[in-house]
């Protein structure tokens, strides 16, 4: 990051720094993509299984994520206020809390996972790949939860390129070990749907220990001396970052977690409606992932020139990411439409599955509406350290407004399963109008600041 002093140096910088969190993102969750779409060749029990995993994985995958980003901010606000020498020790403290929220999570998996999933009282063999799946997944949390950690520090130096480079040699490292897990290929037992959980729990720890050997070798990062000079654990340090974090881990916890609620409900359902719902699902996520990375870059961009006192920059930043997120948004609802018969086929070859998938993806288009103007202003609130009233707007949005909405529809009219997804869209709808309020008060409040 550095001073810009022209919209046009601005909008350079920002896609700078947009375009490689994109790719970064992209190959993130391409790597959740490539579980689905591999598992669903093998059966629909296999694709409906591990549909299941992931909505119990991701909101837990995504929260604690929520709570490593606070450390873009922080760092952001660090480098753009001059204290580079306070950022390694913010980083060692950062790693220890990963470490310590992924034991944690681990321990509390191991008593509930099985009851819970029992509770759902669906199909045996597709409880039996989502146990599996998870509890593979389950032993690669320490390194990506510090993966995930280090590439916030990374990315609030404005190295973005740096996380790309690294996806997108995990990227197909994932692919092969699907192609040996769920397949049985190379003398490797075929696991099915469960295999994409080790594939992963794998993919993981590469990218973790190739991460930590950047980090080590490489300028500017060596300079830090992340890995060396341990300081203790301090409880001052994991307040600090969970101060923070915490509210944008649970209110990412809110948005993901009603996804994960729907698929749980959409379970009482056959399994021709969990594949095609987890399909769709699975398909509109991967638009997702630009409002996302609009957001990420946000957080950085402002967080670097609130840090500098520099409001007014920081204001025009957020208005360059909120255009490109809603500018984004109506050219991927087009595409979504245009070419929905075509990504339903890449899921099943189930007629019946393609057919209800093609159905929600017409559902799909309204969220990109939402998710492209909402989520890029979440990530201009973060740069700014504004995280508390954003998680109330996410309970009330999604679990006050969205998800009562979704179970009234679909229980009382003839939408059925569709029914819970016009909630989903109800949910983002009110939520991204209760988002720009609140970030138009807080530029009003820093326009008033001295610069």
């Amino acid at each position: 990051m550095y001073k810009t002093f022209s919209i046009k140096e601005k909008l350079s910088l920002f896609m700078r720094i947009l375009m490689p969190i994109l790719i970064t993102q992209v190959g993130i969750y391409l790597m959740n993509f490539f579980d689905v779409v591999m598992s669903g060749q093998v059966s629909a029990n296999d694709l409906a299984g591990v549909a299941i995993g992931s909505s119990v994985w991701i909101p837990i995958l995504t929260g604690v994520n929520g709570i490593m980003l606070a450390l873009s901010p922080i760092v952001a606000q660090l480098l753009g206020g001059d204290k580079r020498d306070e950022i390694p020790s913010v980083v060692k403290q950062g790693i220890y809390l990963a470490i310590t929220i992924s034991i944690i999570i681990f321990v509390i998996g191991a008593f509930i996972l099985k009851p819970g999933l029992g509770y759902l009282a669906i199909d045996p063999s597709v409880e039996n790949v989502a146990y599996y799946y998870l509890v593979a997944l389950g032993f690669g949390m320490i390194p990506l939860f510090v993966f995930n950690l280090l590439r916030c520090f990374i990315d609030a130096l404005g190295q973005t390129k740096i996380s790309m480079f690294v996806i997108l040699i995990a990227l197909p490292l994932n692919v092969f070990f699907n192609y040996l897990f769920i397949f049985g290929n190379w003398g490797v037992p075929a696991l099915g749907g469960i295999g994409a959980g080790v594939a992963s729990a794998i993919t993981y720890l590469c990218t973790a220990l190739i991460t930590m050997f950047i980090l080590q070798r490489m300028h500017p990062f060596r300079a830090f001396n992340i890995f060396s000079n341990w300081v203790r654990p301090s409880l001052t340090a994991f307040k600090e970052q969970l101060k923070i974090g915490v509210p944008i881990g649970v209110t990412i916890f809110f948005e993901t977690s009603i996804f994960a609620a729907v698929t749980l409900f959409i379970s009482a359902y056959n399994t021709e409606t969990i594949a095609a719902h987890q399909a769709a699902m699975n398909y509109a996520t991967i638009f997702y992932m630009v409002p996302l990375a609009i957001a990420m870059a946000l957080t950085i961009a402002v967080g670097f020139e609130v840090g500098a006192k520099r409001y007014q920059d920081a204001k025009v930043y957020s208005q360059i990411g909120i255009s490109s997120g809603f500018l984004f948004a109506i050219l991927a609802g087009i595409f979504i439409f245009v070419f929905r018969e075509e990504a339903s086929k890449l899921y099943s070859q189930d007629p019946g599955v393609i057919s209800l998938t093609q159905q929600f993806l017409i559902y799909a288009i309204f969220f990109q509406l939402s998710d492209g103007f909402g989520t890029p202003i979440q990530g201009a609130l973060r740069g700014y350290k504004d995280v508390n009233v954003t998680l109330g707007i996410a309970f009330v949005s999604f679990w006050v407004i969205g998800l009562p909405s979704g179970i009234l529809i679909a229980n009382f009219t003839n939408l059925g399963p569709f029914g819970y997804w016009m909630g989903l869209i109800i949910g983002l709808g009110a939520g991204a109008i209760a988002l720009i309020s609140r970030l138009i008060n807080q530029l009003k409040i820093y326009s008033a600041k001295k610069s």
